[in-house]
C-alpha cells in the first residue's frame, strides 16, 4: 500500500501543489546535510499554506524548523508586513534552515530562534511576542503538552493550532507503549479532552509519509 499511497501523493502534489526552484533545494540541501527526513510533504506544506492563508495569518509561531522546508510554505501564506518566527533546537538543522529561508526570499518575514522550544517559548512571551493567527508543532513529540500550552497562551480566539505526527503508525492507541513520542500524543489528547479553550479534532492520514495524521485546534 506504501507505494499506492506515495503514487497518489506525487499525483496530487503535481497538479496542485508545484514546487519550485527554493522548494527543490531545501529538500536537496537538508537531505544533502544528512538532516532526517521528518519534513512535511509537499501537499502538507501547501494544506498548512492554506490553512494559514484562509485566517489571513499575519503572524506565524512554528515550533520545529528542521530544515526550513514547511517554514518556506508557511511565510508564503503571510499578508503583507506579517512575520513568522520558528524555533529549532539544533545548531545544525538552524544553519541549513537559515541558508534555504534566505534563497527563498524570505529573511525579512522570517525570524529563526535556536534553542530547546521550552527555553525559547517563554523567551518570546517575554519579548511581547504574539498573539500568533497560526501556530504548526512538529518538533520532539514528548514536548507536545507543554508545547500546546504556550500556543494557547500566545494565541487569541480563533486561532488555529496544528500538530504533526500523532498518529505515530497506529501506536497512539497503544497505552502501554514505551515510545516516548507515543506517550507525548497520548498526554496531548487527554489534555485537550479538558481544554475548554480550544476546540480540537485530529485525522488520520497516508501518502509519501506513511501512516500518521495530525491535530487540528481552534482557539475559542
Amino acid at each position: 500500500m506504501q507505494d499506492r499511497w506515495t503514487a497518489v501523493d506525487q499525483y496530487f502534489t503535481e497538479a496542485l501543489a508545484p514546487s519550485d526552484p527554493s522548494l527543490d533545494a531545501a529538500l536537496r540541501d537538508s537531505a544533502a546535510a544528512g538532516l532526517p527526513a521528518h519534513h512535511v510533504a509537499p501537499n502538507q506544506g501547501k494544506f498548512l499554506q492554506l490553512l494559514a492563508r484562509s485566517v489571513g495569518a499575519k503572524s506565524i509561531l512554528e515550533v520545529g524548523t528542521l530544515g526550513g522546508y514547511s517554514t518556506i510554505w508557511l511565510a508564503r501564506a503571510l499578508v503583507m508586513g506579517g512575520r513568522l518566527v520558528t524555533l529549532e533546537a539544533d545548531e545544525k538543522h538552524a544553519e541549513v534552515a537559515r541558508v534555504n529561508i534566505a534563497r527563498a526570499g524570505l529573511n525579512d518575514f522570517v525570524e529563526l530562534r535556536l534553542g530547546p522550544a521550552a527555553e525559547t517559548l517563554p523567551i518570546l512571551a517575554g519579548e511581547g511576542w504574539g498573539p500568533f493567527d497560526f501556530v504548526f508543532i512538529d518538533a520532539d513529540k514528548p514536548g507536545n503538552p507543554e508545547y500546546f500550552s504556550w500556543a494557547l497562551r500566545l494565541s487569541r480566539p480563533g486561532t488555529v493550532i496544528v500538530v504533526d505526527n500523532v498518529v505515530r503508525g497506529g501506536e497512539v492507541v497503544d497505552p502501554d507503549s514505551t515510545d516516548p513520542s507515543v506517550q507525548g500524543v497520548r498526554r496531548l489528547t487527554e489534555m485537550l479532552r479538558a481544554e475548554p479553550r480550544a476546540t480540537c479534532t485530529a485525522l488520520q492520514t497516508v501518502g509519501e509519509k506513511g501512516y500518521d495524521g495530525f491535530v487540528v485546534a481552534i482557539v475559542n
